[in-house]
């Protein structure tokens, strides 16, 4: 496994340098990334971004909005909270795996003290609170796989700085965000800063403490990329926020698997525009679905009969046909 440096704070730049890796790199290796962001909301890909932050708490606050390639909710990053990315292959397999991939990052914390363990969907826990959220995407046979740990962050900023829908914290058993989350740093038995943190983090992920002869240096035309990526992608209004249609149809439901908005404008019996939102995780995009769906007749069996042939699990886990014409059709 290479490990690739990256000291950056700027969101935008920094998930541009994710992507860049994931995509990009030799799949001859494996890859891991520890980096920080200034304050920032992390808007899940499948998200509607105005709906998920508080939009003038965000603007007062000069919280950075970005959105990244892969599913989930959004969360909340500032410079007291380590990211790690790992990029591998899938070994064949198109089924998200949350275990599967995190299990370096657990035994690395719990050599640190950090008696956690992975809960939920994708949470990792401290006597059950949350300081880690994971998401995934699977990008033709290579794994991206990253999540948060809460370190030192402000929590009674994130619980301010998004808009997490009631029935979420409803569903976890508590009454509010700050009191389902906690900072890893309370829990750990070496005193250390988060830039400490992350050299040994990285050492217990590589089992060496030669992390140089493990890291990769991008060279100068990959970092020229990744500016572009910065710039025409996760630097635009387009990417982080991005149009909603208007729509005369409205469902929102929360499956085990994480909750489905769809929106629809009907017209004439037909469905002209569709815009499907939430914190599934897919390992197809949500887009493919939505265009299949614009220019159908507005009646459940046509519906049903034009969709039968294609698998709804693979764009948003654990679903079967007819939960989702539930969902498009009361």
């Amino acid at each position: 496994m290479k490990y690739i440096e990256n000291y950056s704070n700027d969101p935008r730049y920094n998930l541009a340098f994710e992507e860049y890796c994931f995509k990009h790199l030799s799949r001859e290796e494996d890859y891991i990334l520890l980096w920080i962001n200034g304050p920032a909301i992390i808007i899940g890909k499948n998200q509607n971004t105005l709906e998920e932050v508080n939009s003038e708490y965000v603007k007062e606050n000069n919280i950075r909005v970005v959105r990244r390639i892969t599913g989930g909710g959004a969360v909340y990053h500032d410079q007291g909270n380590l990211n790690f990315s790992i990029i591998t292959n899938a070994d064949g397999s198109s089924v998200i795996d949350f275990k599967k991939y995190n299990l370096s990052i657990l035994e690395a914390l719990t050599k640190l003290g950090v008696q956690c363990e992975l809960s939920g969907r994708n949470d990792i826990t401290i006597d059950g609170k949350k300081f880690s959220g994971i998401a995934q995407s699977i990008w033709k046979d290579r794994v991206l796989n990253h999540g948060t740990l809460l370190f030192d962050t402000e929590l009674n900023v994130l619980s301010k700085a998004l808009n997490v829908k009631q029935d979420k914290i409803e569903s976890k058993g508590v009454k509010s965000v700050k009191s389902r989350v906690t900072n890893i740093k309370d829990y750990i038995n070496v005193d250390v800063d988060i830039d400490q943190f992350r050299e040994v983090l990285a050492k217990s992920i590589l089992k060496t403490d030669d992390i140089e002869s493990n890291v990769l240096k991008l060279s100068e035309e990959q970092l020229a990329e990744i500016d572009k990526l910065f710039e025409e992608k996760y630097s635009t209004w387009d990417w982080n926020y991005g149009q909603s249609p208007t729509f005369n149809y409205k469902d929102y439901r929360r499956f085990p698997f994480g909750a489905v908005e769809v929106r629809l404008e009907i017209k004439n019996g037909n469905i002209k525009e569709c815009k499907i939102y939430g914190d599934f995780f897919g390992t197809e995009d949500i887009g493919e679905l939505e265009k299949k769906l614009v220019g159908l007749k507005y009646e459940r069996d046509y519906i049903k009969s034009s969709l039968e042939n294609i698998n709804i699990k693979k764009y948003f886990g654990d679903i079967d046909l007819e939960d989702f014409l539930n969902l498009l059709i009361e």
